[in-house]
């Protein structure tokens, strides 16, 4: 079955409602003491949807190739160079060097790297797994809480969203002695802020809702309960590269 055909009968289907529903077979459930799961929080939530194999475990290119389709209707091959990466890195523990667990990611300053806006630094000890704390900073940098007296004070926009990643950057900077400014987190900190900006952007809006960020981020959830649907204009590479100049180019 093509992928495109898939995403066309079976998703924008079941999105016809109201926005409170998950697609049949996509359930979020929450990972097992057992699953493998990763410092970003897009592929922990393709995981516990069943977009990729929900242990977490044995992830080959076939599977993120469909998940991220399925998921956030990317094209299949958008996210090729980043699994060549992971593979390449020789970060896999699965036994095949085709294949990752997503635990695999963790490994400091590979793919992942200081200035998380949802994880602590390695330096600490616990660069995996979500951080409330850490990511309170940039909630409220966001004002993800906030009701606001507009609708748009629903919404983070680009300049937000940019204005948050800087500031956490510079937290870690302060109080972390071994904070690692490489290339990779040079590119990786405004990168993973256009990655979940495109992956959650509403185009009718030009900016984030507050509260699909609570979810990918807090819950590591898809927002389909607060009105995610899959978007119509399929998204690529070169889609996130304009949004990580946009970040670049913010004042901050």
């Amino acid at each position: 079955m093509k992928l495109s055909l898939f995403v066309k009968t079976g998703l924008f289907g079941l999105a016809a409602g109201s926005g409170d529903w998950e697609p049949k077979g996509h359930e979020w459930h929450p990972p097992l003491p057992e699953d493998s799961r990763s410092p970003c929080p897009g592929l922990n939530a393709m995981a516990n949807h069943g977009w990729l194999p929900r242990s977490g475990k044995n992830i080959d290119l076939a599977a993120v190739r469909f998940g991220v389709t399925g998921a956030y209707n990317y094209a299949p091959t958008t996210f090729d160079d980043a699994f060549a990466q992971a593979v390449s890195f020789n970060l896999t523990t699965t036994g095949n060097g085709s294949t990752f667990h997503l635990a695999d990611l963790a490994k400091h300053d590979d793919i992942e790297f200081d200035g998380s806006l949802s994880r602590n630094d390695f330096y600490f000890g616990d660069n995996l797994h979500f951080d409330p704390a850490i990511f309170a900073t940039v909630a409220e940098r966001l004002g993800l809480y906030e009701a606001g007296d507009s609708e748009m004070d629903k919404y983070v926009t680009v300049e937000t969203a940019a204005k948050a990643r800087a500031a956490r950057v510079q937290d870690a900077m302060r109080v972390n002695p071994t904070f690692n400014a490489s290339a990779n987190e040079m590119s990786g900190s405004p990168g993973t802020t256009a990655l979940y900006l495109v992956t959650l952007w509403d185009d009718k809006v030009g900016a984030v809702p507050k509260a699909w960020i609570r979810s990918f981020f807090e819950k590591e959830r898809i927002p389909y309960l607060e009105g995610y649907k899959l978007p119509e204009t399929q998204k690529t590479s070169a889609t996130i590269t304009d949004m990580f100049e946009r970040v670049l180019a913010a004042k901050v």
